[in-house]
Formats: C-alpha cells, structure tokens, sequence
C-alpha cells in the first residue's frame, strides 16, 4: 500500500460535538441579533464604570435627518445607507444604528429585544457548560484538540497557514484531523472567546454587580465590560465568517452532511 494511502477510520464529528455545533450556530444568530437591538437603544460604548451621551465615547454610530456614521475615537467613517441613517422596506428613512434586517426584532423594542437575548443566553451558556464537560469525559479535547510540543512550533503553524492559503490543500483538509492553526482557533473560540462572552455579560447585569461585584471590577467597570462584550460578539462574527468561507471552498454539501451524520476521518496508515 502507498505511503500516502488515506485509510477511513473514526467518525470526524462526535455526536456531542454535532449537537452542540447547530445549538451553538442558531444560539449566536439570535443573541447577536438580539444584541444589536439592545446596542441600538444607546449606540456608543465606553471605557469604565460610567458612560453617557456627554461621556467621551471610544466608538458611535451617528445619525442625522441626512447622515450616518461610524466614528472610532477621532476617526468618523460615513456610513449613510448602512449604519446611523438607512431606508426600510417602505422607504422610510430610519436612525437606528443597526438596521432592522440585521435585528430582532427587526422593529426596534429594547423590551423584546432582552427577552430573546436573556433567553438564549442561558440555552447558550448551559449548552457550552454540557460540551465543555462532555468534550472532557469522552475525551474529545485529548485527541482532537490537544496540540503536541512539534505543533506549537512556528514552521508548522505557518505551513498550516500556507496550507489554508491553498484550495487544494483546504480541500483535503475536510477529512483529516485537525492541524495546528485549526486548533488554536477553536480552543481559542471554546476557552476563551465564548466563556468571555459569558461573563462580561454577567458583568453587566445589575443583579450580577450587586452580588458578585468582583466580576465587574476584573472588567474594570460595567462600560467596559460592555466594550469587552461588543468586541468578543464582533470577534465572534469574524471567526464565523472565515469558518463559512472554509466550508464553502472545502465542499459545503459535505462538510453539512458531516456535521450532521458525523462524517469519516482519515489519517495516514502508520
């Protein structure tokens, strides 16, 4: 047999896994445009324990009767169309920061807009608790996720990146094991990204302040957790940006199919 034959072995996607991948996909679609319903109410955000329309704003989305912008400290961005000043599907200009196609509700209620956002952040958040614990009872994170002294290096992490780089290469990468860069980014995303996302919305909960008000404080105020929040959620969307795009030049037909029935890992015989 070749040396480079590929020999099918175990299911790429463990039932754990898949379950709380799709959880996790309609969890982060609703608490994001939930989220951005909330953001509308007062779109500005700050560093610190306070923050109003006379405080010093590190970023904003504007409006007038004719112009939208997005401004990053001194840097103003017009956004007139997208952000701050757009039309709805009645041709009605509106001034909300966030347009209503990228909210829920798509009609701005900050009452309703807490309600889907508070109650999918506790499936979310149990979810994530059941994957984490599970993950390491079934040992999905010893042998999936666990990166080896030689992955570390940085040749192998810049050939997973080069490799990343190439259709070919993205290609085959669906039924092999993870590398290095893949790794990183999803205990990065696991560890890190989602378990801050969590707690700095924890922060911000007045109930939270009163009875835990060291959490606040590790954020060095409820506007900065707020800030943390924003950034986390928007890190979040990049990361599910790029992993559609790999799924779509990997083959999206079967990596869904993989995602759901499980699919077939294969390494090289040994």
């Amino acid at each position: 047999m070749p040396e480079d034959a590929i020999i099918p072995t175990q299911a790429r996607h463990r039932l754990l896994t898949r379950l709380w991948h799709w959880i996790n996909a309609l969890c982060l679609m609703v608490l994001l445009m939930s989220g951005l319903t909330i953001f509308n109410a007062h779109p500005r955000l700050y560093w610190g324990e306070y923050g109003a329309n006379d405080d010093h704003a590190w970023m904003a989305v504007g409006s007038s009767d004719s112009l939208g912008y997005l401004r990053f400290g001194n840097y103003r961005l017009e956004t007139t169309g997208v952000l701050g000043n757009w039309q709805d599907s009645q041709g009605r200009t509106q001034k909300w920061a966030f347009p209503g196609w990228a909210t829920i509700p798509s009609t701005y209620s900050l009452a309703d807009g807490r309600r889907w956002h508070f109650f999918f952040a506790w499936i979310f958040s149990i979810a994530l608790t059941f994957f984490m614990v599970g993950s390491l009872w079934n040992r999905h994170i010893h042998q999936d996720l666990h990166m080896g002294r030689e992955e570390w290096r940085l040749s192998n992490l810049w050939r997973s990146f080069r490799n990343h780089m190439s259709l070919q290469s993205i290609r085959k990468s669906a039924a092999e094991p993870y590398n290095g860069l893949q790794k990183i980014s999803y205990i990065g995303v696991i560890f890190m990204l989602l378990p801050l996302m969590i707690f700095s919305g924890l922060a911000m909960s007045p109930a939270m302040d009163a009875n835990w008000p060291f959490l606040t404080d590790m954020f060095g105020g409820r506007q900065s957790a707020r800030s943390v929040h924003f950034l986390a959620a928007f890190s979040l969307l990049f990361f599910f940006l790029v992993h559609i795009a790999m799924v779509l030049l990997s083959g999206p037909i079967r990596q869904t199919r993989s995602m759901i029935f499980g699919g077939v890992r294969s390494e090289p015989p040994k």
